[in-house]
Parts: C-alpha cells; sequence; structure tokens
C-alpha cells in the first residue's frame, strides 16, 4: 500500500532509529526507499547493514532534499507516498492510523497526523490551532497554520497519492527552505487537508542547527527561499484566510533579512504585499522603526538573554 521514503543526507546518528520505526510499524505492508543524497558519514553504510526485503536504496550526486524527494516518487511502486525525515520517527501504528483515515476520507488531497517536536528530550505535543471537538477530518488548513503558527504538517507527518504528488509536479528543485509549505498550500487550495488529531509523528528539533534548514540565522538567497517565490498575488485577493497566513510568515521570515540587510531590493518587493495595517503593533516597529533601531534592540535583547543564561548556570 505504501511507498515509505527516507532522504538520507549525513544523518548517522539518528537514521537507524528512524527505519526502526519503519519496520516496527503494526501495519507492515509497505516498501521503504532510502535516498542517499551524497553523504559524506557512514549513513549509506550503517542503513546497508539492514537485510530487510522491503529496503531499497538509490544513491545519487548531493542535489538537495526537494529533489532527492522527487526522485523517491519517481522510484515508488505504490500508491500513497509516506515521507519520513532521516532524523524523525513514527509512533508504531501510524501507517495504521493513517491507513484508518485514507479510508475515511478517500477523496482528500493528503492525509496528515498530528506531531510531537521533540526538544531537549521533551516531547511537546504541536499546539495546533484546531477546533477543539476535531477527532479527525478536513481542515481549513490556513486557517489552522495562522492560529497559532505551529505548523499543522511537517515533513513527517504527511500521505499523499503518487498521482496527486506528480499532478503539482512535487516539491521545486531550487527551494532550499519552505520547499514542502510551497507544495502543501499549492494543494490545499485544490484539495481537501484531512487530519487526524493524534500524535503519532516525532519531529526531531534536537539535531544541531547546523544540519536543520529550519533554525539558527542562515540567509538563503531569494532564489532558494519559499518566502520570495510565491506566486499567489490572485489567489490572495480571494481567500482572506490565506492572505493572513502569508502575512504573518513573510513578518516572521522577513525579519532576519532586514536586520542583516541582506537582499534589500527583493525583501521590499515582499514587504509590500503586507498589509501592515492588520498586524501587531509590535511587528510593526520592527518593519517601520529606523533599521539601525531595530538592529540595537535586538542586539540588547540578545544580550539580556545571554545574561539571564548566565545567571541561571549553576555553579560548580
Amino acid at each position: 500500500m505504501y511507498s515509505v521514503i527516507i532522504p538520507l543526507y549525513n544523518k548517522v546518528n539518528y537514521i537507524e532509529k528512524t527505519i526502526q520505526s519503519v519496520l516496527g510499524q503494526s501495519f507492515q505492508d509497505f516498501e521503504l526507499l532510502i535516498i542517499d543524497d551524497g553523504s559524506t558519514d557512514n549513513s549509506l553504510e550503517l542503513v546497508q547493514q539492514f537485510s530487510d526485503d522491503r529496503i531499497r536504496t538509490i544513491s545519487q550526486v548531493n542535489a538537495g532534499v526537494s529533489v532527492t524527494r522527487n526522485n523517491g516518487v519517481e522510484a515508488a511502486r505504490n500508491e500513497y507516498i509516506a515521507f519520513l525525515d532521516a532524523d524523525d520517527w513514527w509512533a508504531p501504528d501510524y501507517l495504521e492510523e493513517m491507513r484508518g483515515l485514507i479510508s475515511k476520507y478517500p477523496d482528500a488531497g493528503l492525509w496528515a497526523a498530528k506531531h510531537y517536536k521533540v526538544k531537549q528530550g521533551r516531547n511537546i505535543e504541536a499546539n495546533i490551532g484546531l477546533d477543539e471537538n476535531l477527532n479527525d477530518g478536513p481542515i481549513n488548513y490556513f486557517r489552522v497554520y495562522a492560529k497559532t503558527l505551529w505548523m499543522p504538517i511537517t515533513s513527517s507527518s504527511y500521505i499523499i497519492k503518487k498521482t496527486t504528488f506528480k499532478a503539482f509536479q512535487g516539491y521545486k528543485p531550487e527551494l532550499k527552505i519552505g520547499e514542502d509549505f510551497d507544495l502543501w498550500v499549492r494543494i490545499a487550495l485544490k484539495h481537501k487537508i484531512t487530519f487526524l488529531n493524534k500524535a503519532l509523528v516525532y519531529y526531531n528539533q534536537d539535531v544541531p542547527v547546523q544540519n536543520r534548514a529550519v533554525g539558527g540565522q542562515k540567509i538563503y538567497h531569494p532564489q532558494n527561499h519559499f518566502i520570495f517565490r510565491l506566486n499567489l498575488d490572485e489567489e490572495e485577493k480571494i481567500n482572506n484566510d490565506l492572505k493572513i497566513l502569508l502575512d504573518r510568515l513573510r513578518l516572521r521570515s522577513l525579519l532576519r533579512y532586514r536586520l542583516k540587510a541582506k537582499y534589500p531590493e527583493e525583501t521590499r518587493r515582499v514587504l509590500d504585499k503586507i498589509d501592515f495595517g492588520q498586524q501587531p503593533f509590535s511587528w510593526r516597529l520592527k518593519y517601520k522603526l529606523p533599521l539601525w533601531m531595530v538592529q540595537a534592540w535586538f542586539s540588547i535583547k540578545l544580550i539580556l538573554s545571554k545574561a539571564k543564561t548566565f545567571i541561571k548556570k549553576p555553579l560548580h
């Protein structure tokens, strides 16, 4: 039934647990494709120690996660595609529960389950903006995401038909951050997003920040960042929920660019799309005050944060 796709790049410390979480599923009708994206550590050698006949390994020259996932879908033999990142893992009943969701809502564009964020060894249940009484069913993806800005879907917590994935041409190869959101928003504009309000996926945030696309202070070229590449102007005019979500994501995504004075022309073009009159006062200040004042403000916050951490540090 499922083709499980794991994109792999230098995750030797995590991939064994990830694979074990797939092989330990209560529902066993799957193949497992591990697409090695030119790893330079011992990830691939570790994978090859598994002897399960359902595992297929494909190696490629390093091309990025979007191309890697797309290549996995091309190689998939089954109808339903389940993605899992090489440092995340599933609860043992994830595929079984998702099979029930698919059976109940067969006409959805994709199916997703709630997740835990794993931070400092703690499993923190996602604070998604769902209706309190929802157990499962279609959701307004844009409204749910905008409510708490805690993403409802992760790259390890959704399943999609191969035909649907290919109809939307999959992930955009040039995107290095937000490639998943870019795909989901395009699907959500055309199809139902169906959600299971049960945490079954572990989204690992204990991975060193340099090994994650999200986090840290990296500045991506506009060509590689989803916030610069969304071409949804017409859709925003008629879909207020989408407009609200995109404006909030623009504010948060572009603040780093403003503080670092990087790609000012491209940043300004995106900022011009925001309805600042509908944004919180604190966010308006961050963009309307002179740049030097905003930079000073954040420098002071950083100093105070470091001082607070130092004071709390126990004496030895």
